[in-house]
């Protein structure tokens, strides 16, 4: 990279915000991806420099200085994607917008609240706790989340089942273009209910992974509290079963704020990692629902109808956690999962269904670990489809049989109705599946939408499309 253009950076940013330290660069240019599928993962090449703007004038120079150069940019968040989203393939510009951490309004009226681009889930919970009347109900699983990454990856999470998936949370959004201009999506920055006008670039940029644009500043949906929650954990006797369970909640007008599946040989190993104890016992897999009410009547009503549904689908027991200490035990131990188990892994696709071929999807799983003399343990999201299936190691090492069984997974999920990714998106680690999915056709027109934003194919190039 020509010291000319770094040391303009450093004049666009200051000094001690540019940074090619080898060490630190690595550590930037890695992501969880690294550390769960590192023997399949692409490597990040080196060569790449760090830089750390503090507003959004500041990225729009920056995009204006990397045009003019050629120089290729990579928007990182906190660096908790899975699909290598965010990995250098050639020397780059990493962005990492966190020293833009600020909450910038709680508009109550209009049930918004607008963030910069880097504050955390973490930090977005705890603002709100101060106000008894709202809250934001998405919960991907790792609070450093960053808010402007997570709409770019468009997360999902545990709790996307009543109130559905990042991109249904998004009212508005400031962005930088890879030329350097700055657009805002979203009618009145979010504040319209109803906007026709145009065509709505926001939600191209949603679940984008940072291919179109730069998200500086986020709007997003606010919601009611309830007043009233609980967590009920039940435990059937096969994995088929649990699953067939779960479109009958939601037939019945049950809509929990979670209907998650954990296999019960992991989550006693997981509970057991962190000095915890599983509290339901019995059966092989578990089904976690997060119930919550306007009131504990409201609850109480609707815990009689799981019962019911549950028991006629062969449940052994049902386990209820209300005070808040126990329901937060469950979810600890169920976001513990892949930290736990992760050294043995050496892929997780992330292949999502209809709810209701969830069951199919489990039984030809089953097939498959008894064709390849494997296991494929398994967690989900089971009231949104969304199934992650291990890909073990055998001996410490990816196994020969690896490449045809995951292709085997995508194949089926596809025929089913389903998509490669729900949640953890396309990066690098998945881009060749898209063929699996789309037409040549199709994969045109993406390629062609990038290219109208993106005419140099600078901003995060090889993620997200095939160049065609």
């Amino acid at each position: 990279m020509q010291q000319e253009f770094i040391q303009k950076i450093r004049e666009i940013v200051g000094e001690n915000w540019v940074d090619n330290d080898r060490e630190r660069v690595w550590k930037y240019s890695h992501e969880h991806t690294h550390e769960s599928y590192g023997m399949v993962a692409p490597k990040p090449v080196e060569g790449s420099v760090i830089v750390k703007p503090i507003k959004t004038s500041e990225v729009s120079e920056i995009m204006k200085l990397a045009y003019e150069y050629e120089v290729p940019v990579i928007p990182r968040g906190a660096g908790t994607a899975l699909a290598a989203n965010a990995t250098p393939n050639r020397p780059s510009i990493i962005l990492s917008l966190e020293r833009m951490d600020k909450i910038l309004e709680v508009d109550s009226e209009n049930l918004i609240i607008t963030c910069e681009a880097a504050v955390s889930l973490g930090d977005l919970i705890e603002h709100l706790k101060t106000d008894e009347n709202l809250h934001f109900p998405l919960h991907p699983g790792d609070e450093g989340a960053q808010v402007g990454a997570m709409v770019a990856m468009n997360a999902g999470g545990v709790r996307a089942v009543r109130h559905g998936v990042m991109r249904d949370q998004v009212r508005g959004l400031e962005v930088v273009l890879p030329t350097g201009e700055i657009i805002q999506t979203g009618g009145n920055m979010g504040k319209l209910a109803k906007d026709n006008a145009g065509l709505n670039l926001m939600h191209l940029l949603i679940g984008s992974e940072g291919i179109l644009g730069i998200i500086t500043k986020t709007m997003l949906k606010l919601h009611p509290k309830p007043r009233y929650s609980a967590t009920l954990i039940a435990s059937f006797p096969e994995r088929v079963s649990a699953f067939r369970a779960v479109p009958r909640l939601i037939k019945e007008g049950i809509i929990p704020m979670a209907v998650e599946y954990v296999e019960k040989d992991q989550i006693h190993e997981t509970a057991s990692d962190l000095g915890k104890r599983w509290p339901a016992p019995g059966g092989v897999g578990d089904l976690i629902l997060i119930m919550a009410e306007k009131s504990e009547e409201d609850f109480y009503e609707q815990a009689k109808e799981i019962d019911r549904i549950f028991s006629e689908e062969g449940a052994l027991n049902i386990f209820m956690a209300e005070s808040p200490a126990e329901q937060r035990e469950i979810i600890e131990i169920r976001s513990h999962i892949l930290p736990a188990i992760e050294k043995n892994i050496v892929d997780s696709p992330d292949i999502t269904v209809p709810r209701s071929e969830l069951g199919d999807l489990m039984e030809f799983l089953d097939e498959l670990g008894e064709k390849y003399n494997t296991r494929i343990p398994v967690i989900a999201h089971a009231g949104d489809g969304n199934l992650h299936a291990f890909i073990l190691q055998e001996n410490g090492k990816v196994p020969e049989f690896y490449e045809e069984l995951k292709n085997e997974m995508y194949r089926k999920t596809i025929e089913l109705g389903g998509t490669i990714t729900g949640e953890h998106g396309v990066g690098s680690l998945r881009l060749e599946q898209l063929k699996m999915q789309f037409s040549g056709r199709e994969l045109e027109i993406m390629w062609g939408i990038k290219k109208v934003f993106d005419p140099k194919n600078l901003l995060n190039p090889g993620k997200k499309v095939i160049q065609t």
